[in-house]
């Protein structure tokens, strides 16, 4: 039966299914507990303080004497609630949470491990600003250390599913099995994800990048000079001009991507010397990075493919560069290639657009 835009992730999973014969039904399970509580956390972010719910401050606010959950904290509460009562899952770990969440012994264990950060974005939430929900899906280790971080420490390009869901003017949810990217939508009178985006495909090629320009005397000198690049425009060595976006909510600019073609960049820079780059490569790199090259994108640290990156703790960081190949790939070579002096930034010295610091 050919998928069509009347299919239901549910129907589509099932179709999934019929492929491996042996499948014991658990992976399908987790996949719509996970579009379950997203569909909790896009009618609370509808709803907005309309429905309780406050900004993005972490734990709870008191609103005219009575006690509020933040969308940050219901978020959390809505992946964990839904996930953990199945027994599919052995564990999960949330960008929230300082350690992993260990299944509540009256429930059954699984198989599977479910890594995610309920709300990305959320700093947008007070001005109305797309958000999403990211998730990640793994095997579950033979040898399981319930509650132990250790389980989790494994590499991006292990992951069985992954995806994030939008909230937006309409809400999706796009994932990935491992054999190309789906997006559905949520149907608001069936209230039901409906898949309207089959085979989403991010173009090689593009004149569009994403980057936080306010960061760029932190920059390292390969970042440098692909922007500078892309902002030389027609008459500079790429021969085109380029726009620049930056939303601050990775679902969103990586959903732009994903439709359109372009290239984020959040990469490693000098602020922070303590760190190897500023997002979570369990919850956040690795999930993207996932989707993106299963719908024939790259993502990169800028000097290693990011799925290949071996974790060595749970909420480590790192850079990250996504998007469209032909450009993920050409940032990959300016920081192979041996540190040059000489090179000249016209757009960040003295006189340029970015001043540089003296």
């Amino acid at each position: 039966m050919p998928l069509t835009p009347k299919f239901t992730l549910t129907q589509f999973l099932i179709e999934e299914r019929r492929r491996h014969p042996e499948a014991t039904g658990d992976f399908n399970s987790v996949i719509l507990n996970v579009a379950m509580a997203c569909k909790h956390i896009a009618r609370a972010v509808a709803f907005g303080a309309l429905g309780g719910v406050y900004g993005n401050a972490g734990g709870a606010v008191n609103v005219q004497g009575e006690q509020q959950k933040t969308l940050d904290v219901l978020s959390n509460d809505a992946f964990l609630r839904i996930n953990e009562w199945g027994g599919q899952l052995a564990g999960m770990a949330s960008e929230e949470l300082e350690k992993p969440y260990e299944i509540p012994a009256q429930f059954p264990r699984g198989k599977y491990l479910l890594a995610f950060d309920p709300l990305d974005g959320s700093s947008n939430i007070d001005v109305n600003v797309s958000v999403g929900s990211i998730f990640s899906v793994l095997r579950a280790p033979e040898r399981l250390h319930e509650g132990e971080e250790m389980d989790f420490l494994q590499p991006g390009c292990t992951q069985v599913a992954a995806g994030y869901a939008i909230y937006g003017p309409t809400t999706m949810l796009v994932l990935t099995v491992g054999n190309g990217v789906n997006g559905f939508t949520l149907d608001p009178n069936l209230y039901e994800f409906v898949l309207t985006h089959p085979d989403m495909r991010v173009p090689e090629d593009t004149q569009e990048f994403a980057i936080n320009a306010s960061n760029s005397r932190f920059w390292e000198a390969p970042i440098k000079r692909y922007v500078d690049e892309c902002l030389a425009g027609t008459g500079g060595p790429r021969g085109k001009d380029f726009n620049m976006r930056w939303i601050a909510s990775m679902v969103a600019e990586a959903h732009r991507i994903l439709m359109r073609g372009g290239v984020f960049m959040y990469p490693r820079d000098t602020k922070d010397p303590s760190r190897a780059g500023r997002l979570r490569l369990l919850y956040e790199a690795n999930p993207i990075g996932f989707v993106m090259e299963q719908a024939g994108g790259r993502a990169s640290t800028g000097r290693q493919p990011v799925l290949s990156v071996q974790p060595s703790s749970l909420h480590q960081r790192v850079g990250l560069v996504f998007g469209s190949k032909n450009e993920v790939e050409r940032i990959e070579r300016y920081h192979l290639e041996p540190r040059r002096d000489d090179f000249s930034y016209p757009l960040f010295n003295e006189r340029g657009l970015f001043r540089a610091p003296l």
